[in-house]
């Protein structure tokens, strides 16, 4: 049974940093895309970053490229988000999700989320 696990969320100040992680079990190799989405209230799911198998390969939304950066570890099972500068319009709550579609939400297996509050 494949799982994903997100960790790292919570309250900061505009301005400050978070690392989310991911964490898999259940899926036999890596050979597979990853992706962090986020939807924040009101709103639909978004694309923040996507990481190609190998980690060599990124992606990312205009609104955060430049301040979060995408990481995974495939021995450990693991896929990071290091999230700088963060803004009020960063509140939502993130997800991680695996084996899909590179750049897209066309993702077969997702987390349960973690919030991530920015506040002013």
């Amino acid at each position: 049974q494949v799982q994903l696990v997100e960790s790292g969320g919570g309250l900061v100040q505009a301005g400050g940093s978070l690392t989310l992680s991911c964490t898999l079990s259940g899926i036999t190799n890596s050979l597979y895309n990853l992706a962090w989405v986020r939807q924040a209230p009101g709103k639909e799911r978004s694309l923040v970053a996507a990481i190609n198998w190998s980690g060599f390969k990124t992606h990312y939304a205009d609104s955060v490229r430049g301040r979060f950066t995408v990481s995974r570890d495939n021995p450990k099972n693991q896929m990071y988000l290091h999230m700088n500068n963060l803004k009020p319009g960063d509140t939502a709550v993130y997800y991680c999700a695996a084996r899909g579609d590179y750049a897209s939400l066309k993702y077969e297996f997702w987390g349960q989320g973690t919030q991530v509050t920015v506040s002013s």
